[in-house]
């Protein structure tokens, strides 16, 4: 009984389980039913809102559309207006043309009458002048080749004018660049000096102690030194007075040691002039050390070393070489280096082209001689030794730096102030420079100014034009280059002036 009861038990909880089960199952069939149903109106309302937009943004591209080929046919229409003005402005000049065509046509016939008739009236003429001038057919000829040589003349004038001026404007402006950047870095003092030296004294009852006893102190003194000591009328000064300038340097030297000495014999004086030679020996080492290391140039044999420094006590025209081969050497590396050549050769070929001025007075031949000389003496390269000999022209160019050594070398001696020359030498050279520029039949007068560095020419107005006188510039320009020797350059300016003079009475 008790099993039986379990079992009714268990089959009522069974049932009951099934039952909940059944309804649990038939709810969530009712929920996703209801979900499906949600669904679904919610994609018909989406899709009932998309079908809207769409016929909306449809409807917007129409309108669109629709005002855009408004706006084009508007454009059409305007394009088509404008063709029709255009093809009404081309009927106009087109009917304009055809009669300025028909103008032309007749004036072509009244021109070609015309002609006929001026050839009528020149074949008369031709025939009345050579009836009148009793020329012949041949003369005629002749005066017209002349006419036409004129002619030619005055246009190849015109021509050699014009592209002179435009090859000197380019030419100018480039060489100015590379000299002026080569200048910009060299800045040296000229020092002009002479062939005398003053030596001030503390008193004029020095000058009796430096004659001393009948003269036999100033004998000692110019004997020894080789330099004359002149003594005159000038208060507390003498003069030394010589061409070598280390003989003048060292009787400078010996003089005023002798006169802060007080005592002045021969015996004295010639320990003062061996003191006095050692110590210019000294000095001249230490200048050609100096000038070594400020033109930059290494490797240089010690010879050449002093005798660079020899160069401080020479001059040429004035003009101090060793501080003029400094300057040389530093301009021929500006050059250089503007150029894209080898700055090296060229600075120390420009250093060492007037070596031969320190020992010209021991040796025979030139300086440009000597300079080669020495320096090929002394282990220098061939191609230092062009540089050096064909700075003065005497070599043809083999490079281009032995070229910027001479032009450097022109450039550092016709720097104003950089050159003195002597008044008769000087005087000679205007006239000549004168005499080349009168020589033309054209010229009336020829002045030589601006120290030679200028020369003006005026010719007669009735014999040259205007570009006959640019040419006779030119051709004045190179003779003076031809048969004269000058530093620098020489401006050549032809003044031609004409002149009406009438009275009032």
């Amino acid at each position: 009984m008790a099993l039986g009861l379990l079992a009714l038990v268990g089959g009522a909880w069974l049932f009951t389980r099934s039952q909940q089960e059944r309804r649990l199952a038939q709810a969530e069939r009712q929920e996703i039913d209801r979900l499906r149903e949600e669904a679904e109106r919610e994609t018909a309302a989406r899709r009932k809102e998309a079908i809207l937009e769409a016929k909306e943004e449809a409807h917007r591209i129409r309108q669109e559309a629709e005002q855009e080929h408004k706006e084009r046919r508007g454009d059409l229409q305007r394009s088509e207006r404008r063709l029709v003005q255009r093809e009404e402005a081309l009927d106009r000049r087109t009917e304009a043309l055809e009669g300025r065509e028909q103008q032309v046509v007749v004036r072509d016939k009244e021109l070609e009458a015309l002609h006929a008739e001026v050839q009528q009236c020149l074949t008369r003429q031709r025939d009345e002048l050579q009836r009148v001038s009793a020329m012949s057919t041949e003369q005629a000829r002749g005066v017209l080749l002349k006419q036409v040589e004129d002619e030619c003349r005055h246009d190849a004038a015109r021509l050699i004018k014009q592209i002179e001026e435009e090859t000197r404007a380019e030419a100018q402006r480039k060489a100015r660049e590379i000299i002026v950047h080569a200048i910009q870095r060299c800045a040296v003092d000229q020092v002009s000096e002479t062939t005398v030296s003053v030596v001030p004294l503390p008193s004029d009852d020095m000058k009796g102690r430096i004659i001393g006893r009948e003269g036999r102190n100033i004998r000692a003194f110019e004997t020894l030194t080789g330099v004359d000591l002149i003594i005159d009328d000038t208060p507390d000064t003498v003069v030394l007075s010589g061409f070598d300038p280390i003989r003048r340097e060292t009787a400078r030297l010996a003089l005023s040691s002798l006169i802060s000495d007080g005592r002045i014999h021969p015996g004295r004086i010639e320990e003062m002039i061996l003191k006095a030679r050692s110590e210019v020996e000294s000095k001249i080492r230490e200048a050609g050390e100096l000038a070594v290391l400020r033109a930059g140039v290494t490797g240089l044999h010690p010879e050449l070393t002093r005798i660079l420094g020899k160069l401080k006590y020479r001059t040429s025209y004035g003009q101090n070489v060793l501080d003029h081969s400094v300057e040389v050497a530093h301009l021929c590396a500006g050059i250089a280096a503007e150029l894209g050549v080898n700055v090296h050769l060229a600075k120390r070929a420009a250093l060492l082209h007037d070596l031969g001025k320190a020992v010209d007075f021991e040796m025979e031949g030139s300086h440009v001689q000597i300079s080669v000389e020495l320096a090929a003496r002394y282990g220098e390269t061939p191609e230092v030794l062009h540089a050096i000999g064909a700075h003065h022209g005497d070599e043809e160019f083999r490079s281009v730096e032995a070229a910027l050594v001479q032009i450097a070398d022109q450039i550092s001696a016709s720097r104003p102030g950089a050159r003195r020359e002597m008044l008769e030498s000087y005087v000679k050279r205007l006239q000549k420079l004168e005499k080349v520029a009168d020589s033309h039949e054209a010229v009336e007068k020829a002045y030589a100014v601006q120290a030679g560095r200028e020369i003006r020419i005026i010719v007669k107005p009735n014999e040259i034009d205007d570009f006959g006188a640019a040419k006779l510039a030119h051709d004045t320009a190179k003779k003076i280059e031809e048969e004269l020797e000058f530093p620098g350059q020489i401006k050549v300016v032809v003044i031609r002036e004409t002149r009406t003079v009438e009275y009032a009475k």
